[in-house]
């Protein structure tokens, strides 16, 4: 009687090729399948996030000329540093200088062309929408603590070097609006353990977090599709005054 079990391991070889193939077919260009849902296509800005946005991120990411190229389509005025070499494991590589991004960010500011991506990608995704949502107004204003620096994590001695020492992070500490209000991290992070007042009898409810609270929040969580790293006053006491976003090679959202 023949044995099956070699037929069975051929069988199992099949979608591997199949998936092979179709993966080639796409690369060469054989298969043409819409942009947003061809994974070699380069990212575009404007377009909508879907389950590829992350990947086409991370090809743009890696590839010095591909992120200039998509960072050329951001509503940025930005222009290419030289790469340098400011201490031990400082300095940067295809980093750009910020003087506005899709709003006024105060102080210009020096970022990796990867971390200056995500900051695009998630001013066009997030920022403004949940602006919108929450507040009802847009962010006309961003305003930052800075980005690069020569310094280790919570610039203690010991501890290994920060993102902010290879220009792969900033930090933000507060939005102003098109109606002059002004959203603050410190001041409208809201404190986890508030309830409302009650009287005798009745049952205490969280309180409703304000509008510039929820704002933060979307913001906050937004974030961490675009970024590695994105870190706020549920974090540490370090950032209670501030959120910090980063790209490098840890996966944090807090």
């Amino acid at each position: 009687m023949t044995n099956p079990r070699p037929l069975l391991r051929l069988l199992w070889l099949v979608p591997v090729f199949l998936a092979l193939g179709l993966a080639w077919a796409l690369w060469a260009g054989r298969i043409r399948i819409p942009d947003d849902w061809n994974p070699w296509a380069p990212l575009r800005i404007d377009a909508t996030p879907n389950l590829l946005t992350r990947f086409k991120l991370g090809r743009a990411s890696d590839d010095p000329a591909m992120c200039r190229r998509a960072l050329a389509q951001a509503r940025m005025a930005w222009t290419p540093l030289e790469d340098r070499v400011t201490g031990e494991h400082c300095g940067f590589t295809d980093a750009v200088r910020i003087e506005r991004s899709s709003v006024a960010v105060g102080e210009a500011f020096s970022l990796s062309c990867r971390s200056a991506l995500s900051l695009a990608m998630w001013e066009r995704h997030v920022l403004q929408q949940a602006a919108q949502t929450h507040l009802g107004t847009k962010v006309t204003r961003i305003e930052h603590l800075g980005s690069y620096a020569c310094r280790n994590l919570y610039g203690e001695q010991g501890r290994r070097r920060s993102q902010h020492a290879t220009a792969d992070a900033l930090d933000l500490a507060g939005f102003v609006l098109e109606d002059g209000r002004r959203v603050r991290v410190l001041a409208d992070w809201p404190a986890p353990s508030q309830t409302t007042r009650v009287s005798a009898g009745e049952v205490a409810s969280p309180l409703r977090e304000k509008d510039e609270a929820r704002f933060l929040r979307a913001v906050h969580d937004g974030a961490c599709d675009y970024f590695d790293v994105v870190l706020g006053p549920d974090y540490n006491r370090a950032h209670a005054d501030h959120f910090h976003f980063d790209r490098g090679a840890a996966r944090v959202c807090r």
